[in-house]
């Protein structure tokens, strides 16, 4: 009697123990972090999360575009985990968490064929508000300036708008265009084209493109760093709250030195 006894208050604490695991087991392998927001920021996040994924399963990461706008938004409205800017926070998103994962140069690009170099910050200016409107302007070909540049909401747009226009508005005349494959794929087509990009495109794109030198910088990750060279912005996670859980493992990852490694080796600036 005293053995089945011990046999069956043994089997009750096997099952229990089995019942305790099994949940969190399902959870682990059920468990999902959604990012949303930046195309700039997109492509390296979704290195990252694979990476991540690969090392130590079990979490699936989530990787969707829309814009820096409509990461944010998804923040707040509960449908991301994390969002991805490519701007700073605006003051109406100040009550949102910001967690800088890399720094990134805006690089202005043309056609390899185009002969110009080297432009002011004020030239630029004036050419994305049309006052300058022919390369022969600024020492080229005697041929119309096709402008692109990227879609409301879109970090990167916000970006040059702060960083570049100073106020002034671009001109409605420019050709939008909705990811920074696009605005290389158009400008490597069009011999007088102009657009800007995320530099992380031009140190390992595939399109044949030019980067301008600004007041005579060149685009580099020393110049970035160094802020010699002046169009920077940041590469954010957006949260709603502290992170916890699979999200702050994610995001931990993401700081870590293997983290940083992906990022430098896809052309970002981490410190």
């Amino acid at each position: 009697m005293r053995s089945s006894r011990k046999k069956r208050i043994g089997l009750v604490a096997v099952l229990t123990l089995s019942l305790l695991i099994l949940p969190a087991c399902e959870k682990q392998a059920g468990s999902r972090v959604i990012l949303a927001g930046s195309t700039s920021v997109q492509p390296y996040a979704e290195i990252l999360a694979e990476e991540y994924f690969g090392h130590y399963g079990g979490t699936e990461v989530d990787v969707q575009g829309g814009g820096s706008s409509a990461g944010i938004t998804a923040v707040q409205t509960g449908t991301a985990d994390i969002g991805m800017s490519s701007r700073s926070l605006k003051e109406s998103e100040q009550d949102l968490i910001a967690i800088e994962i890399a720094k990134d140069g805006l690089v202005i690009i043309v056609h390899p064929s185009n002969p110009v170099s080297n432009l002011t910050l004020q030239q630029l200016r004036d050419v994305y508000t049309k006052d300058i409107s022919n390369w022969s302007e600024l020492g080229g070909n005697d041929a119309k300036i096709h402008i692109i540049t990227r879609e409301d909401g879109s970090g990167t747009r916000s970006a040059f708008e702060e960083l570049v226009m100073a106020g002034s508005k671009i001109s409605p005349r420019a050709i939008v265009q909705d990811s920074n494959g696009a605005v290389c794929q158009f400008v490597s087509d069009d011999p007088n084209a102009i657009g800007f990009v995320s530099l992380g495109m031009v140190e390992h794109g595939t399109r044949p493109i030019k980067a301008l030198r600004l007041d005579g910088i060149y685009p580099t990750p020393e110049s970035v760093m160094d802020g010699s060279y002046t169009l920077t912005r940041p590469f954010l996670f957006v949260l709603l709250e502290e992170p916890t859980g699979d999200t702050k493992d994610f995001i931990d990852f993401v700081l870590s030195e293997p983290g940083k490694t992906i990022l430098r080796a896809e052309g970002l600036i981490v410190e």
